[in-house]
């Protein structure tokens, strides 16, 4: 089966792309936007551009396992192949029936991506591309196939050329070049070679089978062993270098039976479920997570409400201040690194920027508390799937072996948000509440993209789809493994309902079903507007799983309240003040201590404003010991106080200041009696404050006047931030509207490039600018006007730069020509004086 004719064949690249109608060439720029970075003049430029070393490596990236087999197939073909000669290497003798229906698509695509040009019998690989992919001793093939013999007998002299054709059982002939050729017919005859191989002794096929799938060099010694010889001497391994030959490739595919690869992967791998479960489990244990996900946020946030840690200097979160913050919302490092990164990817959290430069919330994240639960998920989980920033690195070394810390520099990965979105695409292509093992997702992205990095667990596009799988956990996109319905949303694929698998295998031996159906091997990225629309239809999926907030506890007799679910802000923000929070998970408990109690009276609140919060907050009656130790703390709250002497403490009670005096944890203030009633010590009053609640008493500050200072914190918040913009990898894909104008471009370009010209002895031929006399100039294109016919002209532009341009003129007045311009398809006027020259262009 033919993968693609074409009725004349072109003779290079260029040509072929002049062949493509607009579809086809939009679709190259679209697959390869760095081709139109900036937009080519013409289609020749566009094609030189397309056989850069780093585009041509960027689209090799880009392809599939099987489409890349079949360029390396090409670059260990003749130059140019046919069809046939492709189809026989990737399919072998036996001409493998998944290979040859797969062989099409391959080809199809690597012309699409312009790396293959020609028609079906003269195939031809784009010589940057071969130059990458075909054999070299340093550079290997992923074939295994090594040099031809015609490469491999190039620094041979011609006398040993001839003892080995002779020995070979060949016919001797009078030069090189023929004894090769009659060499390179004989290993690529199949009967003559079994014939040949058929002499073999048994040792020296065993270094055939070692050598055949490559690395196809191997070292012998200066004498080499009788089995050695036998091979030596009949051209079925040449010498490279002292000490070191080689199997011809003609030799190594018949050995493999016309195969270019071991094992060619014509189909990728399916994305295996692992468990199942039901939707509705999904989607419930998917929100459980989601609402701890904005707890956990907000309690960070929270925590760093007066000001966070400390940015270092070289930017980011020191190893210090994440191990706290993971103290401080129970979690692991990394796992603590995550919300950090989330947060800041979400706009939530940046730095100050002031002197004492340290982190804290933004304005951002004042307005994002306000938003219902579900907006702000959707809003943390949009900025997750679409960062590029990749937390999973902190704690690891970069390039400079320094330290990759959280916030920090170096932590952008072009290809996360890539990897993301196709880890949960291929989620997407399985069943509501499939789940998948993750070795088979990491085995259909190394079929995806197999230059990325090499065959195994570290390369780092493994590790992002590892990452991706925890974090969708983490964030509540999936459950229990599964995608969920706000997760399907959120990329904006249709959720239909009641699409589920067996929530469990009916026997122990039972296995799940493996699903082949087809998943988009590269699904469109939503624009800005697409993706606000998925993340609101995700709110909307999300909203009705969230659990109600309350606005009451359940206080306990051992001073402690619990809270048996999520507790409405104002509540919760009170509850935090006056408690410590014990134990999280379904239910909080918040527990009552004496500190805490003080906690919220410095807080600016009275005894009985606490009574009356708690009464009407509590669906049990206060517990007796909790309204004692609330009256208990009041009673002793500002007994005591402290001022700037540099500081004092003041009390009524005399009897008091003694007991403190005595107190041999008091010796460490500097405290000294200026009367009855007042103790004086250098400490400033925060130290003192301290060391005194620390000795078990309550003291309260006071102003110069007198009165009790309320310490009521004052939340710290940086200017005006936005979200870290995500690093691109390589160029935006163009939109429609840039495509269409970018085409229209380089074929006006091209046009006047390629218009045929009147030949004429004084004007310059190829590609270089006309040249005529002003009054030539002038007479031209006053003919021109009368006939209406184009011309070609050359043009120099106010800053100095020249191009050539096809232009039918309109009228000439004023030391102005007006035309339509046919490369910019659009009517302007020229100077004069800034036209080079003209041509009349051919009648044809």
């Amino acid at each position: 089966m033919s993968a693609h004719t074409t009725p004349s064949a072109p003779r290079s690249l260029a040509e072929a792309l002049r062949a493509r109608d607009d579809a086809s060439l939009a679709a190259l720029l679209r697959s390869r936007p760095d081709l139109i970075t900036p937009v080519p003049t013409d289609l020749t430029q566009l094609a030189t551009r397309a056989g850069t070393r780093a585009s041509v490596l960027r689209a090799l990236e880009r392809l599939d396992r099987f489409a890349l087999q079949t360029a390396e197939a090409l670059a260990v073909a003749p130059d140019p192949a046919s069809y046939a000669t492709l189809l026989g290497l990737m399919a072998g003798d036996a001409g493998e029936a998944g290979v040859a229906a797969a062989l099409p698509r391959a080809v199809a695509t690597l012309r699409e991506q312009a790396l293959v040009w020609g028609d079906d019998e003269r195939l031809r690989l784009v010589r940057t591309a071969r130059e990458l992919l075909a054999p070299t001793p340093q550079h290997p093939s992923p074939t295994g196939l090594g040099p031809t013999v015609q490469e491999a007998t190039s620094g041979m002299s011609p006398g040993r050329i001839q003892e080995i054709v002779t020995t070979a059982g060949l016919t001797t002939t009078h030069d090189s070049v023929s004894a090769v050729a009659a060499l390179t017919a004989l290993f690529t005859h199949r009967r003559k070679m079994a014939a040949l191989l058929a002499d073999a002794p048994e040792a020296a096929l065993d270094v055939l089978s070692r050598l055949v799938w490559g690395p196809p060099y191997g070292q012998v010694t200066p004498e080499p062993a009788a089995h050695l010889r036998w091979l030596l001497d009949r051209g079925l391994l040449l010498p490279t270098a002292p000490g070191t030959v080689v199997l011809p490739r003609e030799v190594a595919l018949h050995l493999r039976e016309g195969r270019a690869h071991r094992e060619p992967e014509p189909l990728p791998p399916a994305v295996e479920p692992a468990a199942a479960h039901g939707p509705q489990v999904v989607d419930a244990t998917a929100a459980g997570q989601a609402y701890t996900a904005l707890a956990t946020v907000e309690e960070l946030l929270k925590d760093w409400d007066e000001g966070g840690p400390a940015v270092l200097r070289a930017g980011g979160l020191s190893v210090r201040d994440l191990k706290r913050t993971a103290v401080a919302l129970d979690v692991s490092e990394p796992v603590a690194a995550f919300w950090v990164e989330l947060a800041y990817a979400a706009g939530l959290l940046a730095s100050d920027g002031e002197a004492d430069e340290r982190f804290a919330a933004t304005p951002g994240y004042d307005e994002w508390l306000e938003r219902p639960a579900a907006e702000r998920w959707a809003r943390l989980a949009e900025a997750w799937l679409t960062a590029t920033r990749t937390p999973g690195l902190v704690g690891g070394r970069d390039a400079k072996d320094r330290t990759l810390s959280a916030l920090g520099p170096g932590l952008d990965r072009s290809a996360a948000s890539e990897v993301r979105h196709r880890v949960l695409t291929l989620l997407a292509g399985l069943p509501h509440g499939a789940a998948p093992g993750a070795e088979s997702v990491l085995a259909r992205l190394r079929w995806e993209r197999p230059l990325r990095g090499p065959r195994s667990d570290d390369d780092l596009r493994s590790r992002l789809a590892r990452w991706t799988l925890e974090e969708a956990e983490l964030l509540g996109v999936t459950g229990r493994g599964a995608l969920s319905a706000q997760g399907r949303a959120l990329l904006g694929v249709p959720v239909t309902p009641g699409a589920a698998v067996p929530t469990e295998p009916s026997g122990p031996g039972d296995k799940l079903p493996v699903h082949h159906h087809h998943v988009p091997a590269a699904p469109e990225p939503l624009s800005g507007p697409e993706r606000a629309a998925a993340a609101a239809a995700a709110a909307r999926l999300l909203a009705p799983l969230l659990p109600e907030p309350l606005d009451h506890v359940l206080l306990q007799a051992d001073l402690t309240a619990v809270a048996p679910g999520p507790l409405q802000r104002p509540l919760a923000d009170v509850l935090g003040v006056l408690a410590d929070v014990e134990s999280k998970g379904g239910a909080t408990v918040y527990r009552f201590t004496p500190a805490s109690v003080r906690r919220a009276l410095d807080a600016g609140r009275a005894a009985a404003d606490v009574h009356a919060f708690l009464a009407a907050h509590s669906r049990t009656p206060v517990p007796q010991p909790l309204a004692y130790l609330v009256d208990d703390v009041a009673r002793r709250h500002g007994h005591l106080r402290v001022g700037a002497a540099s500081a004092y403490v003041r009390c009524d009670d005399d009897a008091l200041l003694n007991e403190i005096l005595a107190d041999r944890r008091a010796a460490a203030l500097g405290l000294r009696r200026l009367a009855p009633t007042v103790l004086a010590t250098r400490s400033d009053p925060a130290a003192l404050l301290e060391g005194l609640r620390a000795m078990g008493y309550a003291p309260a500050a006071e102003s110069a006047e007198g009165d009790v200072l309320i310490a009521r914190a004052h939340a710290h918040r940086t200017p005006p931030r936005t979200a870290p913009e995500p690093v691109p990898d390589g160029p935006p894909a163009p939109d429609a509207t840039l495509l269409g104008a970018a085409i229209r471009a380089i074929r006006a370009g091209d046009l006047a490039a390629t218009a045929p010209r009147k030949p004429s002895g004084d004007r310059p031929a190829g590609g270089e600018l006309p040249r005529t006399s002003s009054a030539e100039t002038l007479a031209t294109m006053q003919a021109a006007v009368l006939t209406g016919e184009s011309v070609w002209i050359g043009y120099v532009n106010a800053e100095g730069s020249a191009s050539q341009r096809v232009i039918a003129p309109i009228r000439v007045e004023g030391g102005f020509v007006t035309a339509y311009d046919h490369t910019a398809d659009e009517v302007r006027t020229y100077p004069l004086h800034r036209v080079t020259g003209v041509a009349e262009l051919a009648e044809d």
